[in-house]
């Protein structure tokens, strides 16, 4: 159970206990991501979560701030999403009031000198560059152009290196200023403390101030870019991505889908792993996954297989959609994707951070938010008959996009090959 709380003109804080829990953790949503930029900031969103972690009013520099949570044996991070831009963090329950103080410095007190600014353009650039060095990720990069286009949905959330290099300095500063608001903020608090106390450790270290939050364009027709994309590179190993456009977030199908995903490629004895790994070894890796967005959403499957074989690998990946399109999925099958889906939620409850990212993501992105057992019952009451439909709908071949990188010579005759079978 979670308890809110709505502070005037500051965030909201939702919070659970755990009774008995060593650790707290404490993660907090800022309501800003790469879809806010505008064209002369692509990249702020996420150089502005690098920023914070220069130094804050309070904790000067980056030595400081690290010192002040892994000093007490606690770690700490941040990730810059489309929607939104997170901070956690976890310590030893004693310490609760250092890590709500510490995310409220980087959030609402970072320093943001000019020299910061520019000794951080160099660090986010060589970022960029490690992403497409990594053929895995630049796959990635490719597969969410070819399916979301070239706006702001698909293009990838750092920015290129020259965006990094151009963007003002002045324009740093105003994303901070009209969106790293206490009132644009979730704060969400997990341990073995009351909610009184969380809200009131959430509003010492946050305070108040509203932003002007000028929201996000509609994301467009999916798909909304090429058919195959392809990455020519001199490796030893193909990388593919292929999928289609799913469901948007709060969709009233989005546990069929779960469900649905789980069947297709979550976890060793999903189809994809048990058919291109264990029948035809194809692959090392192969999985399936969901992303979804306030008005889009997709389902990706992602394998590294032999250069020779990518022609089957792609075919075969194909053949298993087909055949959750065509086929209900066995009462037995279904049982146990359904299992595994509510007991890896079950034990992801036992851990402070896990919670804080379950009941925090939801307050901050989500139009309600659910109990464990809500997320339970909903799994349950999907059938075979649901996810037969839902793969009808979403499985067609207009809709399927496809990336891949690997050397030229094995990239040829791709978007042929690109039809499920009748």
């Amino acid at each position: 159970m979670f308890e809110r709380t709505v502070l005037p003109a500051g965030p909201r804080v939702i919070s659970a206990r755990l009774p008995a829990a060593r650790s707290v953790s404490v993660a907090a949503y800022v309501l800003a991501g790469s879809r806010l930029e505008t064209p002369g900031q692509v990249g702020v969103a996420h150089f502005m979560e690098h920023l914070t972690f220069k130094g804050t009013a309070a904790y000067p520099t980056t030595r400081a701030i690290s010192e002040a949570i892994e000093g007490v044996g606690g770690s700490f991070n941040a990730a810059t999403d489309r929607e939104s831009t997170v901070y956690w963090v976890r310590v030893p329950l004693r310490e609760a009031a250092r890590a709500v103080d510490v995310v409220g410095e980087l959030i609402v007190r970072p320093r943001l000198t000019d020299r910061d600014i520019e000794s951080e353009r160099t660090v986010i650039i060589e970022e960029i560059r490690s992403y497409l060095d990594d053929p895995s990720e630049y796959c990635q990069i490719l597969f969410q152009t070819a399916l979301f286009g070239h706006g702001p949905l698909g293009r990838e959330i750092c920015g290129e290196e020259e965006d990094v290099r151009s963007l003002p300095d002045a324009a740093i500063r105003d994303f901070w200023a009209t969106t790293y608001r206490p009132a644009n903020t979730v704060v969400a608090i997990v341990g073995d403390l009351g909610h009184d106390e969380a809200t009131g450790l959430a509003a010492a270290a946050f305070g108040t101030g509203n932003g002007r939050v000028h929201g996000f364009a509609p994301a467009p027709q999916l798909p909304a870019g090429p058919r195959v994309m392809v990455g020519k590179r001199s490796t030893s190993q193909a990388q593919l991505c292929l999928g289609v456009p799913a469901l948007h977030r709060d969709h009233p199908d989005s546990w069929t889908l779960a469900v649905l995903n789980t069947v297709l490629g979550d976890g060793m004895s999903s189809r994809l792993f048990l058919s291109l790994r264990e029948e035809l070894g194809l692959a090392y890796d192969v999985s399936s996954g969901l992303v979804d967005y306030a008005d889009a959403g997709a389902l990706e499957i992602s394998a590294g297989v032999d250069l020779a074989g990518l022609p089957a690998a792609i075919n075969a990946i194909l053949a298993e959609l087909a055949r959750l399109r065509d086929d209900l999925v066995p009462a037995d099958e279904l049982d146990k994707a359904k299992r595994y889906l509510a007991g890896g939620l079950e034990l992801r409850m036992d851990d402070t951070r896990h919670v804080a990212s379950w009941i925090g993501g939801q307050e901050a992105l989500h139009d309600r938010v659910l109990t464990l057992d809500q997320a339970l019952a909903a799994i349950d009451a999907v059938d075979a008959e649901s996810v037969q439909r839902l793969s009808a709908q979403l499985f067609r071949d207009e809709a399927l996009r496809l990336a891949a990188v690997a050397p030229a010579r094995h990239l040829r005759g791709l978007e042929a090959q690109l039809c499920l079978p009748a």
